[in-house]
């Protein structure tokens, strides 16, 4: 066996991450399922984990403050596991799974699913799991906007910036002929 054979065959025991095509909204009943056929077929030595990258965003919803999770990448599951056939078919034959990500394979012209690199997936499950919520405010700079708590409630202004990710904005609000910032939560506003 040639060195380079034996690097191919080193590099195919070790598990990779797949990107694995779901239809779209079914990513985690996908994972359930994929969870499932793995132990009822005692594949757990070959299909190592099974993840649906996200992240938790909060969101403004009749005034309150209310932590979502996000899908990262819709339609898509993350899928470490060694590639063999069998290992292929429980993946690709689960229900709600439509195929991997993959090339065409240079020499039967079949489809070959392409892992990850390890710096790509770790990339992605570390955003997936850490950090604070990002903060989805939906309002623009330059909307207009009522103040609606605090001393300035009722002044109408215009948003001069969004900085999302402490939840805030500045509105120019006008005093006596001549417009002022204010710093708020962006809970202490609301569209005009």
């Amino acid at each position: 066996m040639t060195t380079e054979n034996l690097s191919q065959t080193e590099q195919d025991l070790n598990p990779h991450w797949y990107i694995v095509h779901t239809y779209s909204g079914q990513e985690d009943l996908a994972k359930k399922n994929l969870d499932l056929r793995r132990d009822s077929l005692d594949m757990q030595d070959r299909i190592i984990k099974v993840e649906v990258p996200k992240e938790e965003e909060v969101v403004l919803k009749d005034g309150k403050r209310i932590s979502e999770e996000k899908k990262l990448f819709p339609g898509y599951i993350l899928v470490q596991m060694l590639m063999d056939d069998e290992s292929w078919y429980v993946v690709r034959n689960t229900p709600g799974v439509t195929g991997f990500i993959s090339t065409e394979d240079e020499y039967d012209k079949r489809p070959k699913p392409v892992p990850l690199e390890d710096s790509q997936a770790y990339e992605i499950l570390n955003k997936a799991s850490s950090g604070p919520a990002r903060v989805k405010i939906g309002l623009e700079i330059g909307e207009t906007v009522r103040i609606t708590e605090g001393p300035f409630v009722d002044f109408i202004g215009a948003i001069n910036d969004v900085d999302e990710s402490k939840g805030k904005v500045r509105v120019l609000v006008s005093f006596f002929g001549r417009e002022t910032p204010v710093e708020l939560d962006f809970l202490q506003v609301e569209r005009a």
